[in-house]
Formats: structure tokens, sequence, C-alpha cells
């Protein structure tokens, strides 16, 4: 296969995007739980950007979104942030490091409007969180979705956050970036992935 070229998301390419993710569900399960509604599922919340990948036939083979996250209710205003969503790539077109270069245009997108970017991904995202993990979006914590597996049970959730520094600024202080060099790097080991992004 010819590498994919990415591209904003058009209308046009929702029920393409849909049979992609249908693909990806039969495959690796995600998402999780299949949305009632797969085209709103795509659409909402309304993302601030989204993006596809498609080959040379014009089929979409990748999908990432952004979504902005509104400064909190009655507090001080927050840094910008948005976050990373409904990222897959379709099984034909992994291996081609798709996965990354949808993050990357994510990552492009938030650079050039001064946005912090974070994610959350289901526990069971070995492959997922070796990804995120190796291109610099740091673990910030852990929680129970709101929402539960299809047999019932809670899902453990991670959360990810890559944030936005100043050209110039040259990244975190080295304080900081020594913090992080001496904490263990999580586990990769445990099982399948909530984005399918291999």
């Amino acid at each position: 296969m010819n590498q994919p070229r990415i591209r904003r998301r058009r209308a046009t390419d929702l029920d393409g995007c849909v049979a992609g993710l249908a693909e990806v569900h039969r495959v690796d399960r995600y998402p999780l739980n299949w949305p009632a509604d797969p085209h709103r599922w795509l659409r909402e919340p309304h993302p601030a950007r989204a993006w596809v990948a498609v080959d040379a036939d014009g089929a979409v083979v990748g999908h990432v979104a952004v979504h902005r996250i509104p400064d909190p209710a009655g507090g001080p205003p927050a840094r910008p942030t948005a976050e990373v969503a409904r990222l897959f790539v379709v099984p034909s077109a992994r291996g081609l490091a798709l996965g990354s270069a949808l993050l990357d245009r994510a990552r492009q997108w938030a650079s050039g409007r001064g946005t912090d970017l974070v994610l959350e991904l289901a526990a069971d995202g070995a492959s997922a969180a070796a990804l995120y993990e190796r291109t610099g979006w740091r673990r910030v914590g852990t929680s129970t979705a709101p929402w539960t597996a299809p047999d019932g049970s809670p899902v453990s959730l991670r959360h990810y956050a890559l944030r936005h520094y100043p050209p110039g600024s040259d990244g975190p202080p080295a304080s900081t970036a020594r913090r992080r060099a001496r904490r263990p790097t999580a586990s990769r080991n445990s099982g399948g992935s909530s984005t399918s992004i291999s």
C-alpha cells in the first residue's frame, strides 16, 4: 500500500469513517461499546478539527479528532486544552506509522494555537500507551470510566497529557525532565488497545 494522505475530514467522509470504524471494532473491539449511531459518535461532541487518512483510492484508512475542553464553570481560566479522540487506523493500513502521523497532525494544530492536549485510554491499551509514551505524552492519572464494558464490568482509564511549550522555551524545566527520567516506565504488557493504531 502506498503511504496514505492525511487531510481534514469532510462531511462526505463520514460513511467511509464508519465503515473503517466497523472493521476496527470487529478486529480490536474499539470502540469497546459499539455506538447506537456511529455517524453521530464520530461527529460529537462537535470537534474543533478532525482529519482522515485516505489511501490512493480515496478510502478512509485512519481518523483522529480534537475536541476543545471548556474552562471550568465559575473558576479561573485554565490553559487552553483539547482532547484527542476517535483515533483509529484500519488493520490493512497498519505498519505505515499512520497512528503517529495522525497524532502529529493533532499536535501541529494544538501547537499553532498554544493548546495543551489530553486523551483517555482504556487501561488494557498497551500498544496505544507505548505509542503515546514514545512520542512524548505523559501519563497523568487513572480513573474509572462513567460507562461500563459490554458485560457490565467497570473500565479503568489511563489519562495522558501533552503540554504545549512556546517556541524558544525548550520544553519543561530541566528539573521536571530529570524527575520524569527517574520515573519507572508504565507497563506495556497489559493486553488489547482501546485505540486502534498499531
